[in-house]
């Protein structure tokens, strides 16, 4: 019945003449988008709306085409919901520069580095003159630095800039994908971001947003979809667990504060990943064959680390936030100076290189 996605194929003939056609219409993203500034607080909402409307056309046409993109309406309505959070948290702020904000962190993470200039150009051009004050994230910043410090790592700008817009992402998204080739940092930037926050909390910071967080990391590819999702024995009728629908339903008896990641490491395609199409969404729960719904947490996270999504569905994209992991950001020199440091920490002076 969708014939656009992977894997799934048209209708024959003899079966394609027993449906009747069936019109749909577009929604009305401008007036769907001013009822919701109106609904979180903004009193300019009439004029913003058309204005965020105007940029989501513009970059879905003039940007690059890539797998990881989507300006459709899910993407509209996390921006939406992320300005009336900053605009709760910063009273002193033009309506203007909270909108700016929203759209700019939850879209950034996501392009590529040819796409940037062109995107802050969108925004510069719809909002000519408002000047957007930089963002301190404070200890947070600071401990990312000490993290990879103490991790006998690179602090490259451009990687605690990755880290920190993945925290965003986190904040806004239940499920987020880190896209990007081997050798751009994927792992090593969640890595950081949870032993950050877990420093912070042990420090007793007083941002409640910094927990100790848990990671459980699996492979989807790696086992059969009746060992990831659970199975019935067909002879028996036994139901067996399966690894993700296991690591899901203890994460959700948790009773503390922590954070619970479940790290899907490996492709992304569309027969497993479909599965997952009610946990990353506002349902929030796992529906199993035998009938059984895990209701999630919020304080639980999905979080999938892929090298391209050729396969996935739009569906699947849509719902999950993006932070992309430029190749070039990095580099070859902080993989050989890490190395160094790792090889020659505890050697004399005069031995090392």
């Amino acid at each position: 019945m969708n014939p656009g996605y992977e894997g799934r194929t048209e209708l024959p003939d003899n079966l394609a003449v027993l449906f009747r056609p069936v019109a749909m219409m577009i929604p009305n993203y401008g007036l769907i988008a001013e009822i919701m500034l109106f609904a979180e607080g903004f009193k300019d909402a009439s004029n913003l709306s058309k204005k965020m409307v105007q940029l989501y056309k513009l970059a879905s046409e003039q940007l690059s085409q890539q797998k990881h993109y989507d300006f459709g309406m899910r993407a509209v309505k996390s921006v939406l919901v992320m300005a009336g959070t900053l605009k709760r948290e910063n009273h002193n702020l033009s309506e203007d520069v909270v909108l700016i904000r929203a759209m700019r962190d939850s879209n950034i993470p996501k392009f590529l580095a040819d796409d940037l200039p062109l995107f802050k150009a969108l925004i510069q051009d719809l909002f000519p003159k408002v000047i957007i004050p930089e963002v301190d994230y404070g200890e947070l910043q600071k401990q990312i630095v000490e993290t990879i410090h103490e991790d006998k790592l690179e602090a490259k700008p451009e990687f605690i800039t990755k880290v920190i817009q993945l925290f965003d992402t986190f904040n806004v998204r239940f499920g987020v994908m880190i896209v990007g080739p081997t050798g751009a940092g994927k792992t090593t930037c969640y890595k950081v971001l949870s032993e950050a926050m877990s420093t912070l909390r042990q420090k007793n910071s007083a941002d409640i947003r910094f927990q100790k967080v848990n990671i459980s990391c699996l492979n989807p590819k790696s086992i059969t979809m009746g060992e990831l999702y659970g199975q019935e024995h067909p002879d028996t009728k036994e139901w067996t667990d399966g690894l993700a629908s296991q690591i899901l339903r203890e994460n959700a008896k948790s009773e503390t504060e922590d954070r619970n990641w479940c790290i899907f490491d490996g492709p992304v395609d569309a027969l497993w990943i479909e599965n997952m199409n009610t946990v990353l969404d506002d349902t929030m729960a796992l529906c199993l064959a035998n009938g059984e719904r895990i209701k999630l947490k919020p304080t639980m996270r999905i979080l999938f680390e892929a090298q391209d999504l050729a396969v996935a569905s739009p569906a699947t994209v849509s719902r999950c936030g993006m932070v992309y992991m430029t190749p070039t950001d990095l580099g070859w020199a902080p993989y050989v100076n890490s190395w160094m440091k790792r090889m020659f920490s505890n050697r004399e002076d005069h031995e090392k290189p």
